[in-house]
């Protein structure tokens, strides 16, 4: 039933800024948001639906330093449409796991990875509220666009400083969200970021790859 309303409302094709992966999108952002609502109470906003701004660049910047991620364990928080997870399975990861506590999100995640022939496991579950040696299994931790709001990047900063204190790369996509923080962070790379105009009302995000240090 999920890939199905995947499939049956979005297109496969090329993400703008790494058309090396085919990703399956939405091409009228607003009425998939109005359709994903109709589907049910509670239904999470439809963010699998779209490459974001970060996840483009965190995908972009592991396929042109794949020494980063190759032949090593990665975790794609917040995976959303599975970008990063299917990038860092391109670049030689392994195992990659994507994560997010959207069924809908692991659909298109499980969707994207066959489309790009790469395997990558799903988790469902909020490993922000787990134990907290649960990012103990991961080599490199990988977040696109997390730091939307004051409340998830409270949830979700001590979570990746914790990770990055115990040894793990921890990379992050940020196209300039408010609540990034403002420190314990290095540059890596910067991009600018093809987007929808009717999620981000501009037609480019300048967007950063950093590295978050336990400072």
């Amino acid at each position: 039933m999920l890939l199905e309303f995947i499939r049956g409302n979005t297109t496969a094709a090329p993400v703008p800024f790494v058309p090396e992966i085919t990703l399956f999108q939405a091409d009228e952002p607003i009425v998939l948001w109005e359709k994903t609502e109709a589907a049910g109470v509670a239904q999470p906003p439809p963010f699998w639906a779209f490459a974001w701004a970060g996840g483009q660049a965190l995908a972009r910047h592991v396929l042109d330093h794949r020494d980063l991620v190759a032949g090593r364990s990665v975790l794609d928080f917040a995976t959303g449409s599975g970008l990063v997870a299917v990038a860092a399975a391109v670049a030689g990861a392994h195992p990659v796991t994507a994560n997010d506590i959207d069924p809908y999100s692991l659909a298109a995640a499980t969707a994207n990875a066959a489309a790009n022939h790469v395997d990558v496991i799903v988790l469902e579950e909020d490993i922000l509220d787990a134990d907290e040696d649960r990012d103990d299994d991961y080599g490199v931790i990988l977040a696109g666009d997390v730091f939307y709001s004051r409340e998830m990047a409270a949830r979700v900063l001590p979570f990746l400083r914790r990770a990055a204190g115990r040894g793990a790369l921890v990379l992050v996509g940020d196209p300039g969200r408010a609540y990034l923080p403002n420190s314990g962070l290095i540059e890596r790379a910067a991009y600018d970021i093809p987007v929808p105009v009717s999620l981000e009302s501009v037609p480019t995000r300048h967007t950063k790859v950093w590295q978050l240090i336990n400072r």
